[in-house]
């Protein structure tokens, strides 16, 4: 697994806020850049969208620009900071409203739009549960989701403990089940092969191995129905069942 928040700290923050007041950052010998920042994350991002984090490479990166990798570390100096320039333009896209403008009146609503767009984002970018973000990279893009999702639930009256509480426990919910949406999203790009079609090929199992003695719950259970949707469907119900529960338990507390 590849991972954020690495490099050197002062050179990777100022490439992330590089759109800052102080001007942009870049290259500082050669020749003319003959392309921004910008389009170096933007290339990295296309090929991990298409063939994985793996592919994003400072070599194959180089190889979709037209120019040498010795060029490309004239940009980004190394694939740890490619890595979180990658991660937070896609978390800038998620667009949050900021302090001051619009968003919807409820404060579920308000967490629900956090949902929504994580989830989106992760469907984009199946390689984002391939980087481990333990350690964040602190760029403009995680600060705004942070911001955002803390200011849903700061008018709740909760304790500020409770209140970092709550919301980081309605990020881990969200990105972790995205991710998991994702990882299956990934494996059928890679194969070629559903979820669906990987339970069918795999039906032996329940007529060879599986014990209905030892696992009763299981055959009640499928028996009343609870598996007779898709695997995406259900995949989509068990997370909208996830969150709805946080939401309740955090209301629970307020109202």
């Amino acid at each position: 697994m590849e991972h954020s928040g690495g490099g050197d700290p002062d050179r990777t923050l100022a490439l992330l806020w590089r759109d800052r007041d102080a001007g942009p950052v870049e290259p500082a010998r050669g020749r003319k850049p003959r392309f921004t920042i910008d389009d170096v994350v933007d290339a990295a991002v296309k090929l991990a969208d298409a063939e994985g984090m793996a592919a994003a490479s400072m070599h194959r990166v180089a190889k979709e620009l037209g120019v040498g990798t010795m060029t490309l570390y004239t940009y980004v100096p190394s694939k740890e900071e490619l890595i979180d320039l990658m991660l937070d333009v896609v978390l800038r896209r998620r667009a949050f409203p900021g302090p001051g403008e619009p968003r919807p009146d409820d404060w579920r609503d308000q967490v629900r739009l956090y949902a929504e767009r994580t989830r989106a984002m992760y469907r984009r970018h199946p390689w984002m549960q391939e980087v481990s973000t333990v350690r964040p990279s602190l760029g403009p893009g995680m600060m705004a989701g942070n911001e955002y999702l803390l200011s849903t639930m700061a008018n709740l009256g909760l304790a500020p403990r409770d209140l970092a509480a709550a919301a980081n426990a309605v990020a881990g919910f969200v990105e972790s089940a995205a991710g998991v949406e994702a990882g299956h999203a990934r494996l059928e790009q890679l194969t070629g092969e559903t979820e669906d079609t990987w339970w069918r090929r795999r039906s032996s199992f329940w007529e060879k191995y599986f014990d209905a003695a030892k696992h009763p719950t299981i055959v009640q259970v499928w028996n009343d129905g609870g598996y007779d949707d898709s695997a995406a469907d259900q995949s989509s119900c068990a997370f909208d069942f996830g969150l709805e529960r946080i939401l309740d338990g955090i209301a629970s507390i307020v109202d």
